[in-house]
């Protein structure tokens, strides 16, 4: 039995190595997913880290749309072993990585397990998640918080820095 494709918002952001060839690489990768259909990619943002040690490099981050017929918590198992494959290590808490992505929602679904939480739990409160996002869909609400581009406003859009010069491209279907 075949599922129904389910909208999911996903985050990418990289702080080591070459930032932009990580986020590509992850967006290439989960676009080779059966079961994942990559619809749209936002621009490419630059932002200062978010928590974590003092002195980390800033992150380049974007927002890119998807359909997947994987359940929710197959698709947070996909995400991380991309991560795996492109050296992300879970040495501390908000420290640099070379790849990081968040599931950030599932459609409409809200779900507390232990492993997953839909919404992303502080996916409102971070500009660097709400302008890309807002970029690619004006009329985005993230479920229990609200319309997207209120929660951006509010969220110091201008610490998110629209890198013009940086470019993901959507892989092809092959």
């Amino acid at each position: 039995m075949s599922r129904v494709p389910q909208r999911a918002v996903l985050a990418l952001g990289s702080n080591l190595g070459d930032r932009l060839g990580m986020l590509q690489g992850a967006l290439d990768a989960l676009a080779e997913v059966p079961g994942i259909e990559v619809i749209a990619v936002s621009g490419v943002y630059e932002t200062a880290p978010v928590g974590g040690p003092p002195g980390q490099d800033l992150y380049l981050n974007a927002v890119i749309l998807v359909d997947t017929t994987l359940p929710a918590s197959v698709l947070l198992e996909r995400g991380l072993a991309v991560e795996g494959g492109f050296g992300r290590r879970r040495n501390e808490r908000w420290g640099p990585r070379t790849l990081d992505i968040d599931v950030i929602t599932y459609d409409d679904q809200v779900s507390a397990d232990g492993r997953l939480t839909l919404p992303h739990p502080r996916a409102y409160e971070r500009a660097f998640v709400l302008v890309p996002w807002l970029s690619l869909d004006e009329g985005a609400t993230l479920p229990g918080r609200g319309r997207v581009a209120e929660l951006a406003a509010a969220r110091r859009p201008d610490s998110v820095v629209t890198r013009t010069d940086l470019r993901l491209h959507v892989p092809v279907a092959g």
